[in-house]
C-alpha cells in the first residue's frame, strides 16, 4: 500500500466557544476522487480552510505528501502541490480569462530582479512559455472564444471552468474543489462531472470535493466522507454511503440512485 497523499488526524478547529469541526480524521490516496459531503454548517469549508492554510487548526495534524503543513501560511501549501477553487467565485473580475490564468502559471516562475528589468533571452523564454501554458488550459476548458473578455463577463458555468483552469495552473499535487456545480444548469452538471472525471487521468491530480449534488458526487467520486455537526459520522464508498442510514437521515434524507 503506497503512503496517502494527505492525511487528516483529529483535525479540530474551534471560534471562540463554537467548535467547527471535532476531531476530524480522513486520507486521500494518491490520485483519488473523494467527496466531502454534508449539511450546511457541518465543517466542510472550514477543513478546506486548514487544509489550505486560511485557518490553523486549533489541535490536530495535516500530512501532505509525508510533510506535516498543519499552520502553515496558504502560499506555502500552494508551492508544496495543493491548489483550490472557491464556494463564492474569486476570479479577477477585471483581468482578462488568459490574463487570470496566467497569474497561476507564474507561482513556480523563478526570474532574477536583474533579467526581469532588461528583458534577457530568458526572461521572453519564459514568458512565452507562461503564454503558451496558458492558452492551453483556456483552451482545454473550452473557454478559447472567451481568452481576451474580462472574467466578469462570463456566464456563470464558464466562470466556475475558469477556475479550475486557473487552479490546475498552479501544477498542484492536490486540488480541492468547493461546491464547483453551484449555479450550474443540469447540462454544465454533465459536462462537470465528465471534466472531473478526467482531471486525474490528465491532470496526474488527486481530488477532494465538496459538492451538494449528489448525482454529480456519486457520478465520479469513489470514496466519500460525510460530515455532521463538526463530526465525521461516515466514510466509505458511493454504493455504501447511499444505504447509511444514518447519512439518510442526517442529510440525504432518501436513497440516492447512482
Amino acid at each position: 500500500m503506497s503512503a496517502p497523499a494527505l492525511e487528516a488526524r483529529g483535525l479540530v478547529r474551534r471560534f471562540g466557544g463554537l467548535i467547527a469541526t471535532d476531531d476530524v480524521s480522513f486520507q486521500l490516496a494518491p490520485g483519488a476522487r473523494q467527496a466531502l459531503i454534508g449539511p450546511n454548517g457541518a465543517g466542510k469549508t472550514t477543513i478546506f480552510n486548514l487544509l489550505t492554510g486560511v485557518y490553523a487548526p486549533s489541535s490536530g495534524s495535516i500530512v501532505f505528501r509525508g510533510e506535516s503543513i498543519a499552520g502553515h501560511q496558504p502560499h506555502e501549501i500552494a508551492e508544496k502541490g495543493i491548489s483550490r477553487t472557491f464556494q463564492n467565485i474569486r476570479l479577477f473580475p477585471q483581468m482578462s480569462v488568459l490574463d487570470n490564468v496566467k497569474t497561476a502559471c507564474y507561482m513556480h516562475l523563478r526570474q532574477s530582479l536583474p533579467g526581469a528589468i532588461v528583458k534577457s533571452k530568458a526572461s521572453y523564454a519564459a514568458e512565452e512559455a507562461v503564454e503558451g501554458k496558458a492558452a492551453r488550459l483556456v483552451e482545454r476548458f473550452g473557454l478559447s472564444r472567451y481568452s481576451g473578455d474580462f472574467a466578469r463577463s462570463l456566464p456563470y458555468g464558464e466562470q466556475r471552468r475558469l477556475e479550475i483552469a486557473r487552479a490546475l495552473a498552479t501544477d498542484p499535487k492536490l486540488i480541492l474543489l468547493d461546491e464547483p456545480a453551484a449555479g450550474m444548469n443540469p447540462q454544465e452538471k454533465i459536462e462537470l462531472m465528465e471534466r472531473i472525471r478526467l482531471l486525474r487521468s490528465e491532470f496526474n491530480v488527486t481530488i477532494l470535493l465538496i459538492e451538494h449534488d449528489m448525482r454529480l458526487v456519486m457520478g465520479c467520486c469513489e470514496r466519500i466522507v460525510v460530515l455532521d455537526y463538526g463530526k465525521v459520522i461516515a466514510e466509505g464508498s458511493p454504493e455504501e454511503i447511499q444505504g447509511n442510514p444514518q447519512v439518510i437521515e442526517a442529510y440525504l434524507g432518501e436513497v440516492v440512485a447512482l
